[in-house]
């Protein structure tokens, strides 16, 4: 059980139980956006309450698009093609790079001038990796000289589309350029040597908007979303951490219930089935263009493996809290191929690694990954979450697992979970 007050896990006995999760934070992103660039009203259900989100609410509002919430259902009025209108103020993003990123690839075709703001951390996040696909359209912008927000976006009299290529796999460069290429009439294309979360692409089909493309190339042109009625299914990443408690505590049992089952987004299953774990999925539906259903859980042991490199932009997320199973599963537990790690809402790497040498562990730091050796020893860790939910919300699991623990600003896990307490004593004893 937890004491919420001070931010001490206490371990637990056995899961059981089932849990419903709110919306996919990533898929919430681009409903409350697509809904903001169609005209006249949409209606989001089971709209993602996380603090990123939220920010993503903020400037839209801050750009002229109205909200409401009513009957737990969101209904944004969307402006249309060219409809938002300048804010007064810098666009605030908080700690969502990707209300930053994919805002930048909308507001980079407008024809008035923003700023976009973060929080400390946001601040440090490379930005360049958009900036410099957008400025090929021939968007403009000011930054500082490591191109990290602040962020100034001036209007251009000279867009055009482009055919990009992805230096890394990432889902919020290809949405950014996806969206921008959404005001041009000829189209623009993105290339992907690995595959990346295809929401935005799902999206657009869903709204009637044709995704060309072989394999991994994504078009866009001239046709805007129309407004539209979304279900957002249950966030995987927020489960993430539930299933892995799950199936390391003994004679445990837990159903998670319509969740995001998006082949791109369950790599981590994938890799926890490869270590031994065995899942049943139950209640298949498509929703929004995005497959859920129920997915059960059991205690199982499991055995580290590998982790190929072609599987680490599908669980680029989960990474911290798969770094938490490796601990107690068969042999050491070595990842590598992830250097994205670095550049997260921490440097995830250092920040993992730093906390488990407080739990005891002996850890080997490498500029792509760590390895982890032996089991956790300290009998009353304090661990620093570093301002990084997945990071705070991962330590908490393994306080959970094993005698309890500490942890230093807890509070950021609303970032992405504001539930998670709630959640982890609702079905531990």
């Amino acid at each position: 059980m937890v004491q919420e007050m001070n931010t001490i896990i206490e371990p637990v006995i056995k899961v059981n139980g089932e849990l419903e999760f709110k919306g996919d934070k990533s898929i919430s992103h681009r409903a409350v956006l697509f809904s903001a660039m169609a005209e006249g009203d949409s209606v989001i259900k089971n709209l993602s309450h996380s603090e990123d989100v939220f920010s993503s609410l903020k400037c839209l509002n801050q750009l002229g698009i109205n909200h409401k919430f009513e009957n737990d259902q969101l209904t944004v009025s969307g402006k249309g093609i060219f409809g938002f209108t300048k804010s007064n103020s810098p666009l605030d993003s908080g700690n969502s790079g990707t209300t930053a990123r994919l805002l930048s690839g909308i507001l980079a075709m407008q024809k008035f001038d923003s700023e976009i703001v973060g929080d400390e951390s946001l601040s440090r996040r490379p930005m360049k990796r958009i900036t410099e696909p957008l400025e090929m359209m021939g968007a403009k912008f000011e930054s500082n000289e490591n191109i990290t927000l602040p962020l100034k976006i001036l209007p251009s009299n000279s867009l055009r589309p482009i055919n990009y290529k992805l230096p890394v796999a990432s889902a919020q460069i290809k949405s950014a350029v996806l969206l921008a290429g959404l005001h041009l009439d000829e189209k623009t294309s993105v290339i992907e040597l690995l595959p990346s979360r295809d929401h935005t692409e799902r999206m657009l089909e869903l709204n009637g908007i044709e995704v060309d493309g072989g394999i991994q190339v994504f078009s866009s042109k001239k046709d805007y979303p129309k407004a539209h009625k979304y279900i957002v299914p249950g966030d995987i990443s927020s489960a993430a951490f539930f299933i892995i408690l799950c199936l390391l505590k003994n004679d445990s049992e837990l159903r998670i219930k319509n969740i995001l089952l998006n082949e791109g987004r369950t790599g981590f299953i994938e890799i926890l089935q490869a270590m031994g774990a065995v899942f049943k999925f139950e209640n298949f539906k498509i929703c929004s263009n995005e497959f859920t259903g129920d997915l059960i859980v059991k205690s199982f042991n499991l055995k580290n493996i590998v982790v190929p490199k072609e599987k680490i932009p599908s669980i680029i997320d989960e990474i911290p809290i798969l770094a938490v199973a490796g601990i107690f599963a068969e042999g050491d537990f070595e990842i590598r191929n992830c250097k994205e790690l670095r550049v997260k809402e921490t440097d995830r790497i250092s920040s993992l690694c730093m906390n488990f040498k407080e739990a005891g562990l002996k850890v080997t730091e490498f500029e792509d990954g760590f390895r982890l050796e032996g089991s956790v020893t300290n009998t009353s860790p304090k661990y620093n979450s570093f301002g990084d939910h997945r990071i705070a919300m991962a330590f908490a699991i393994l306080g959970a697992l094993t005698t309890g623990c500490e942890i230093e600003n807890f509070e950021c896990a609303k970032i992405s979970n504001p539930e998670f307490i709630l959640q982890l004593n609702s079905i531990t004893e």
